[in-house]
């Protein structure tokens, strides 16, 4: 339970950047529309505010009164800057990685891509759990104890759903042989 002076210590502090925004909202939102696109500024004003929130006491000028905008501002732009460049780095790398997909989808051979069909029909007859711990094994590679350690299942849990996971799907896709479904075996275990 807060005791009450935290409770007032944490009033005082929603009071100051209650106030600091009223101050700064619309000069930071004005600075931000002559240096960014109007689709961005929204976002980039958000971060700034939050910055400003975690930052409350290091903003100089701001005391226990309303601020002037000349004591709060400039740092307030720093921030606003520090925000924006974030931003752009962000996008930057948004940018390359379409970029970088683009690449790897247009070097890939052209022949038709497999019809997996029925696969993803089978899967979709395996409860959730199931094909969870069924696509974590095959697609990601992961061995029993890794997926335990992504579900928060024992490792004997998952080997067990595993199994039964694998064996259904077999059945599902009339597979006579269930234990070829992609991984070496290893002294009667999936080396994965």
């Amino acid at each position: 339970m807060e005791s009450k002076t935290e409770q007032e210590a944490r009033e005082r502090r929603r009071a100051r950047f209650e106030r600091l925004a009223h101050v700064v909202a619309e000069p930071l939102h004005r600075f931000l529309l002559r240096r960014t696109s109007a689709d961005l500024v929204e976002d980039i004003l958000a971060d700034t505010m939050l910055v400003l929130w975690r930052r409350i006491d290091a903003v100089p000028g701001l005391g226990d009164s309303p601020p002037e905008p000349d004591d709060v501002l400039p740092w307030c732009y720093g921030v606003a800057r520090g925000c924006l460049a974030n931003a752009r780095r962000a996008d930057g790398r948004r940018l390359r990685l379409v970029e970088r997909l683009i690449r790897t989808l247009e070097a890939r051979p052209a022949t038709g891509d497999a019809d997996h069909s029925e696969l993803h029909a089978a899967l979709d007859t395996l409860a959730a759990l199931d094909r969870e711990v069924l696509q974590l094994w095959a697609w990601e590679g992961l061995a029993p104890r890794q997926i335990a350690d992504a579900t928060g299942m024992t490792s004997n849990a998952v080997s067990i759903r595993l199994h039964r996971a694998k064996k259904k799907l077999a059945a599902q896709l009339g597979r006579k042989d269930a234990e070829r479904s992609g991984h070496k075996r290893v002294e009667g275990r999936s080396s994965q």
